[in-house]
């Protein structure tokens, strides 16, 4: 819940601005069904955090990101903090929806795998942001911490079933940038989360996100129904002690009221996930790191776009996708990392023929600076 304020933040002189940020760049080569486009060297985003305490409890925070060498160029997060109490506080502007755990946690230095999890990308959307206002708090004692989140926000519109993807796709709704100025259908997006956890057992976190996402009026005629997409979302992380491995999975559940009219390639319920398995190997002086760390890991996905079965055959519907990642990666401290992906992934269609298989490895550098 913390993850806006963990990051690596410096002042500039006597301004009154702190800045820091993060770049990614990468290099991979994958092959799916034996057809491969060979190697590919791709710089994928840096990110521009710019901070001010403009006043005692009045902070300003933000996060530009320049993707694809600047062919994209997202204000990703701006929102101004008034902070009353530890368990009341005020914030407003662009904020970032907090469903589920990688949504505000997707730095790509906090991560040993190059690509972000494909649940949290392709089926939820990634970095997901809005114009909106909340309130959020946390409350730490003696057995550990309990915080909340909750917000209003513009949110999704007609292109979640009305896409090139063909589907149910609710990343689309990331292609709008007029939602930041005017809502489709008028109708608030809901968020909200808590989280609880300590030391021992680690942080779990239940988030909701919810709202009509259809334009159903037009000058004020009715011309369709309300429609709802609800997002139901856990996640869980925690280190195991003695053997310092570390957990991070979510899961996410997308239930979506789409019309009789459409076929049954859109999907009413989605669901999917990711859980990663990361283990120290090496911790101390290497290449004259004093603090670095050599860690083994593992990423295990699933999605499935189209939970359900055919109404006139009974058939499962597929149109899902399972991915196993094992990973090894260099930390010559907590702010840098180096990383090897190898990715085996299946695919299969909505009739469920045989899976597409892709493979190939991955290789990628990480850092905040």
């Amino acid at each position: 819940m913390d993850a806006v304020f963990n990051r690596s933040l410096m002042a500039v002189g006597k301004l009154p601005i702190s800045i820091g940020g993060y770049m990614e760049g990468n290099w991979e080569n994958l092959g799916t069904a034996g057809v491969s486009d060979g190697n590919q060297f791709q710089f994928r985003r840096v990110s521009v955090f710019l901070s001010s305490t403009i006043s005692p409890r009045i902070k300003f925070m933000s996060e530009i990101e320049f993707e694809n060498g600047a062919e994209d160029i997202e204000v990703e997060f701006a929102a101004l903090d008034f902070e009353f109490d530890p368990l009341l506080n005020l914030r407003g502007g662009m904020i970032i929806n907090p469903i589920g755990g990688f949504n505000q946690n997707h730095d790509g230095p906090k991560w040993e795998f190059v690509d972000r999890p494909i649940a949290m990308t392709e089926m939820l959307p990634d970095t997901w942001s809005n114009a909106g206002f909340g309130l959020y708090g946390k409350k730490y004692t003696d057995q550990g911490m309990l915080g909340y989140e909750i917000y209003i926000s513009g949110g999704f519109d007609d292109s979640i079933i009305e896409n090139s993807e063909g589907k149910t796709f609710l990343p689309a709704a990331t292609n709008n940038p007029d939602r930041f100025e005017e809502s489709a259908n008028g109708k608030p997006l809901i968020t909200g989360k808590v989280a609880a956890g300590n030391d021992i057992l680690g942080e779990i976190g239940l988030s909701y996100m919810g709202g009509v996402y259809n334009t159903y009026q037009d000058e004020g005629v009715i011309i369709d129904a309300k429609r709802r997409v609800d997002v139901l979302d856990i996640d869980y992380n925690t280190t195991l002690p003695k053997i310092d491995t570390r957990l991070i999975g979510e899961w996410a559940w997308i239930f979506v009221d789409v019309p009789p009219t459409y076929s049954e390639q859109f999907g009413t319920e989605q669901r999917g996930g990711f859980l990663d398995i990361v283990q120290p190997l090496l911790k101390g002086d290497v290449f004259g790191w004093s603090n670095a760390v050599v860690n083994v890991a593992c990423r295990l996905e699933y999605v499935d776009w189209n939970v359900g079965n055919f109404r006139e055959t009974g058939g499962n519907i597929a149109d899902d996708l399972w991915s196993i990642m094992p990973a090894i990666s260099f930390r010559p401290n907590a702010e840098s990392v180096i990383r090897l992906n190898y990715r085996f992934q299946e695919q299969r269609d909505i009739l469920g023929n045989p899976a597409v298989t892709t493979a190939g490895l991955i290789f990628g550098i990480s850092t905040y600076f």
